[in-house]
């Protein structure tokens, strides 16, 4: 996950001749009515699905790699996009396994530049051919897989409840073995697992309704995400929905460093999302932590109507240098004021200590957080992963920081956009853009003024109370520079629950103060 600040060379699988080793999954297709026919592909049996099943499965955003898997039982192995003659050398520790490296032949169909997941113990060497980001791989298939004739359901209730730990490349995860994977997960006392399904507007076969069945069957989440860069925004949803199509309990969104500026991509990728899968169907945000250092990223798109119902932050105290206790008190300080869920994600990778993974937890109790998740499995060591199994208790003496963050003139960034939508909202005229200047601290005092409270201009602990009790107006954003709105206008159709039609807020132009996760690559 985390963005492309890094030129380090990124992990290159095999792109031809290397096969996954989910054997299991060959006996799982046996008695879901399935045929691992000698080294054939894996075929449905007949009459089982018509032609447009499996058309529907594929979808639009599958895409052609040079290479297929051998083993029909296996995962098809993730491919490389790097330039041809690009060479990568080396091994890497993935808790225990090794992933072959080699020379990759490149010629592949994605060309959206991309990196690898942050906190991913990468292989060192060499690429040539090659001046861009270094590349992800593809996890993509000519052949598509067909679906299970059904699924087994999930175990039921909300997926985002309990613990749950992040793949990003499934052949490199508990040895590439699916019963170890299962049996594993259960000892850590996982109840989901996260996914890798798409990069951009590709797909990552690894994610299919083999897969899914196999979680299920051993009462387990199979939740997909996807990184997103707001490049083809309709298309990364067209890619969402392809992992709920293949049986996903949950989705979440992994957008970072390429989002920040883009309302309007974020918005259009939404909304085409939610058209897609539905208006309830649980999605996350996994996003930057520290909300004041990004002023331009729409946080208030993505975790505003119509937007991720949850809130996973990317709280890795040790890539942002501080302690477990300040990364949750920052964190929760800025993040509250969007009203969602908050389900911590922590750091395995970089080997963290094992009392601050003990910490991490016990600290998430307090602040009352029903949904942990940990990135990655992976690049987690034995160790961490044993202090993730470990029993914790609460921390003596503890008490949580839940003060959010008071705003007043000169603030600016997403936060400042959120205030400024709800004071709208409360039918206190003001343009959203952004920037707490001499019309908002207005609009506070007469907010203020109006419900009773001290009228300092400053929108403190209480005035956010009173403040968020009003609904997120409906905006619609648009690229261009001067709206046609009065803040008059604006604040009436607001009020009466019609879309306000407005230009990108000035604080989408600001740079990030400082990216917290820098140094860390990887997605």
């Amino acid at each position: 996950m985390w963005a492309p600040r890094t030129r380090r060379v990124a992990r290159f699988l095999r792109a031809s001749g290397e096969q996954c080793k989910f054997a299991s999954l060959c006996a799982l297709a046996a008695l879901l009515g399935y045929a691992c026919a000698g080294l054939g592909p894996l075929a449905p049996p007949a009459g089982a699905l018509g032609a447009s099943s499996a058309a529907t499965l594929s979808g639009t955003i599958s895409t052609p790699v040079t290479g297929t898997s051998a083993n029909p039982a296996t995962i098809p192995t993730c491919t490389s996009t790097a330039p041809p003659g690009s060479t990568s050398t080396g091994t890497t520790s993935t808790g225990g396994v090794t992933s072959s490296t080699g020379t990759t032949q490149g010629g592949g169909t994605v060309s959206t530049p991309t990196t690898t997941p942050t906190g991913t113990t990468t292989p060192t060497g060499t690429s040539t051919g090659s001046t861009g980001p270094a590349t992800t791989p593809t996890c993509v298939s000519t052949t598509p897989v067909a679906p299970p004739a059904t699924i087994p359901p999930g175990p039921g209730g909300n997926p985002f409840t309990g613990r749950a730990m992040w793949i990003w490349v499934l052949a490199a995860t508990a040895g590439g073995n699916l019963s170890t994977l299962v049996s594993t997960a259960h000892q850590l006392g996982l109840r989901a697992l996260y996914i890798k399904s798409s990069d951009g507007t590709a797909a990552w076969t690894q994610f299919n309704p083999l897969v899914v069945a196999a979680l299920h069957a051993s009462h387990l989440y199979a939740c997909a995400w996807q990184y997103v860069y707001g490049v083809h925004p309709i298309r990364e949803a067209q890619a969402g929905l392809a992992a709920v199509r293949a049986g996903a309990d949950c989705l979440v969104i992994d957008a970072e460093v390429e989002y920040q500026g883009r309302y309007v991509q974020a918005q259009r990728y939404l909304s085409a999302l939610r058209s897609l899968i539905g208006p309830n169907f649980p999605v996350a945000l996994a996003g930057f932590p520290w909300i004041d250092y990004h002023p331009s990223f729409p946080y208030s798109v993505f975790l505003g109507p119509g937007g991720a119902q949850y809130n996973a932050p990317q709280m890795y105290w040790k890539d942002i240098g501080t302690s477990v206790r300040n990364v949750y008190a920052h964190t929760y300080m800025y993040n509250e004021i969007y009203q969602r869920p908050i389900d911590p994600l922590g750091q395995l990778f970089d080997h963290p200590r094992g009392k601050d993974i003990l910490a991490f937890r016990s600290i998430s109790r307090s602040y009352r957080a029903h949904g942990l998740s940990w990135w990655d499995w992976q690049s987690a060591s034995p160790f961490g992963l044993a202090h993730v199994a470990q029993r914790v208790g609460a921390i003596h003496g503890f008490v949580p920081q839940t003060t959010v963050v008071s705003m007043g003139r000169g603030a600016v960034g997403d936060t400042v956009v959120w205030a400024q939508e709800h004071l709208l909202a409360a039918g206190d005229p003001v343009t959203v853009d952004g920037a707490f200047g001499r019309q908002t601290q207005a609009a506070v005092t007469q907010f203020q003024l109006t419900h009773r409270l001290p009228a300092t201009g400053v929108i403190d602990p209480y005035t956010w109370a009173a403040l968020l009790n009003y609904p997120a107006p409906a905006i619609v954003w648009t690229s261009g520079r001067h709206s046609r709105l009065t803040a008059v206008v604006a604040a009436a159709h607001a009020r009466r629950g019609v879309p306000d039609t407005l230009p990108v807020p000035w604080s989408a132009s600001l740079r990030e103060r400082r990216d917290e996760l820098a140094g860390k690559y990887g997605r």
